[in-house]
């Protein structure tokens, strides 16, 4: 039997939800207390979840609950995750923070800072790089199936996708829109495939011309706040990488095209392959071959973060995840909207 471990939540949104619901399939997982600004979400977080230690300031329960909690589950807006992660460490806390890992690399850095200080584990929450066909892919890079990687493209495309709850809207909490919402998850499964190398430049354009106006077009998500609207509708970025490689990204939450997409093709030398549908690519006895897996296992690629960041703490398993990756994947993010504000290429070190 595994030893008791003990968990905290700051924030209880939708989110907080997912954590929760998975956390109480992993053995001898306990689902303690929980901090939110907000009543009613803790309300509802202790009715669904039944957690009834609650608290309405995060510090306060990270000061009474010290020794007592092993982890806490950052599940804040983007904004607040830096201080919410670095409180945590301080406490003597292993902490899973929910994507992106911050609002800047600059706080990236003092929250990887805190984890090594506090010799506590910091896990970023990319579930998609723990997604079977990722898992795939990954296989393919890393036997060399690919050769040297080339190019990659990714999509993180929403027709009309603009969320019509929290703050997805507000750039002063969350950082952007799409790019930093939605194609950091495409963004940083294509990384991880790719092999993690290091980002050394961006250029990027973002446009905002439907979110910040009244519903023109019914969507899945009507009737977003569009007065509060500060963010981006659709951004495209190119990033170029330490060891030559090149990936473009493409993310909305609105935009004039024929269905949602979220997927990434890789583009080796000696072959390539997409995430949806998922396929590989190659040359083979004279010639092409298309080529796709039997069988694809239909796991759930949340279930298996959160039971990774509990296995990591456990000291069970290495971080798949870490603070590190988290930091590259806030370059790219970071370089492709300074670029957009600055009209040009960045360098990534300037950042």
């Amino acid at each position: 039997m595994a030893k008791e471990f003990k968990v905290g939540f700051i924030g209880a949104g939708g989110i907080a939800h997912t954590h929760a619901k998975n956390l109480k399939k992993v053995e001898d997982v306990t689902l303690v207390c929980a901090a939110d600004v907000s009543e009613k979400g803790l309300e509802k977080f202790t009715k669904e979840q039944g957690v009834t230690t609650v608290y309405t300031d995060f510090k306060e329960m990270l000061k009474k609950e010290k020794g007592n909690i092993d982890a806490v589950c950052v599940c804040t807006p983007n904004g607040l995750h830096a201080e919410n992660s670095i409180a945590a460490l301080e406490a003597g806390m292993h902490v899973i923070v929910e994507k992106p890992m911050a609002m800047s690399s600059k706080e990236c850095h003092a929250m990887i800072d805190a984890a090594k200080k506090a010799k506590k584990h910091l896990v970023v929450g990319f579930q998609y790089r723990f997604n079977p066909k990722t898992a795939i892919l990954k296989k393919q890079v890393d036997d060399g199936e690919f050769g040297k990687i080339l190019y990659v493209r990714v999509q993180a495309l929403r027709r009309r996708g603009i969320p019509n709850w929290g703050v997805f809207g507000r750039k002063d909490l969350q950082g952007g829109g799409p790019m930093i919402d939605i194609g950091v998850h495409a963004s940083e499964m294509a990384h991880y495939v790719m092999g993690c190398p290091k980002p050394v430049s961006a250029t990027g354009q973002t446009w905002t011309y439907l979110g910040n106006k009244p519903m023109q077009a019914l969507g899945m998500w009507p009737n977003w706040d569009h007065k509060t609207y500060t963010v981006e509708d659709l951004a495209v970025g190119m990033v170029r990488f330490d060891n030559g490689a090149i990936m473009t990204i493409e993310s909305s939450f609105a935009a004039h095209i024929e269905k949602d997409i979220f997927s990434f093709q890789i583009m080796g030398e000696k072959g390539g392959g997409t995430f949806d549908p998922i396929a590989v690519f190659k040359d083979q006895n004279g010639y092409m071959w298309n080529e796709t897996p039997g069988f694809v296992p239909n796991d759930d690629h949340f279930a298996i973060k959160m039971k990774h960041f509990v296995d990591v703490c456990r000291g069970e398993r290495e971080n798949a995840s870490t603070g590190e990756h988290g930091l590259m994947v806030q370059q790219i993010l970071e370089g492709i909207y300074t670029s957009a504000e600055k009209g040009k290429e960045v360098l990534i070190k300037d950042l």
